[in-house]
């Protein structure tokens, strides 16, 4: 069974509204023969949440839903002590890996992701971690997020903020890093024809890439038509709903 490795933001809603046609394309798809799985940078929520929010809007995802957190929790070990600026997703995924978040003071890592409540004194927090020995993990490095108002400060921002104070690197889990292709590969083990569909080149198509699989751009979420992409895409498409139907044609 080939696979669709789909993205979320900007591909199948945004800030959880439905893009127009999408719900009925993965619908088309899974009845055309394909599975799909939903990959996404965005860590804030858990698995279980994003799912329950998919089928709100008509598409079932039991199963199918890896976030950037699940990648980031495989760079962690049993017992670590962990500190967390991120939202609820993070969390979950750290518990899973048997390591153990704390609010401040000592660490063995800082894992940073998309987080609303973002503050200074989370800032301070991290930094002071860092500085201390923890490891710096980014669940992604995306500098925006779109919604249907416009790009707003993603992951990537808060995460520049925490390495350019402590001065450290981070070790970036999310697409289009090893991290997330290692857990999304064990979704591919049968060797299936696969592609990875998404609104970023940058981490998308990269991802892609990565993955040894071909890329498919859609204009619905941060690349704007005509714009220069890097990766250039193997399709492109307006949207889920137009690259359904170019899939199930061919």
């Amino acid at each position: 069974m080939p696979t669709l490795i789909c993205d979320l933001d900007g591909v199948v809603w945004l800030a959880r509204r439905a893009i127009p046609g999408a719900p009925e394309a993965i619908a088309r798809m899974r009845e055309g023969g394909w599975r799909v799985l939903f990959v996404t940078n965005n860590s804030f929520a858990p698995p279980a949440e994003v799912e329950g929010w998919l089928e709100e809007i008509g598409v079932p995802a039991a199963g199918d839903v890896r976030t950037s957190a699940m990648a980031a929790a495989q760079l962690l070990r049993p017992g670590e002590r962990v500190l967390a600026i991120a939202g609820p997703g993070v969390r979950e995924a750290v518990a899973i890996a048997g390591a153990h978040v704390v609010d401040d003071g000592p660490a063995d890592a800082v894992v940073v992701g998309f987080d609303r409540d973002f503050a200074y004194e989370a800032l301070r927090r991290a930094t002071s971690a860092v500085f201390g020995g923890a490891r710096l993990i980014g669940t992604n490095d995306d500098p925006t997020y779109p919604t249907p108002d416009g790009p707003i400060p993603g992951g990537g921002a808060i995460l520049a903020a925490v390495s350019t104070a402590s001065g450290v690197a981070a070790v970036v889990a999310g697409k289009p890093n090893e991290p997330m292709v290692e857990l999304v590969r064990r979704d591919l083990a049968g060797g299936e024809r696969a592609l990875v569909v998404g609104d970023r080149p940058s981490t998308d198509g990269r991802f892609a890439r990565a993955l040894g699989v071909p890329f498919a751009l859609v204009l619905s979420g941060v690349t704007r038509p005509g714009e220069a992409v890097d990766p250039a895409p193997d399709v492109q498409a307006r949207d889920l709903a137009e690259l359904g139907a170019l899939l199930l044609e061919s």
